[in-house]
């Protein structure tokens, strides 16, 4: 350590600073619109077609007949979150939320019905 005084200088200097980093989890994140998160799924407008899953290029979310109705498997660990099943649904099926903590200890539990 040749010259100890540039060093202290640096140290000094960051005391008045604003840290570089967010509080969080302390504090929220304020998410930007348009974020893409965990899907959500509105069985009561889903008419079936299967475009999400065709669009779908991780081949992530799977879409299955239950009585009268239909339900959606989503695998978030192939899910990239692109949002495409989302436009290419017809009925709004689909949609994005601001949901982003989704990470699980075992891999069976990011295979989600939603």
């Amino acid at each position: 350590m040749k010259k100890p005084g540039r060093m202290l200088k640096e140290v000094l200097g960051s005391l008045f600073k604003e840290p570089a980093t967010k509080k969080y989890p302390a504090e929220p994140i304020k998410l930007p619109d348009g974020f893409r998160g965990r899907l959500k799924f509105h069985s009561e407008r889903c008419i079936g077609c299967k475009l999400c899953v065709k669009d779908c290029p991780a081949d992530a979310i799977q879409i299955e007949k239950i009585g009268e109705t239909f339900e959606a498997t989503v695998r978030l660990d192939k899910c990239i979150y692109c949002g495409q099943c989302v436009l290419s649904c017809n009925k709004q099926a689909l949609e994005m939320t601001k949901q982003f903590e989704l990470a699980q200890i075992e891999r069976k539990n990011l295979k989600v019905n939603i």
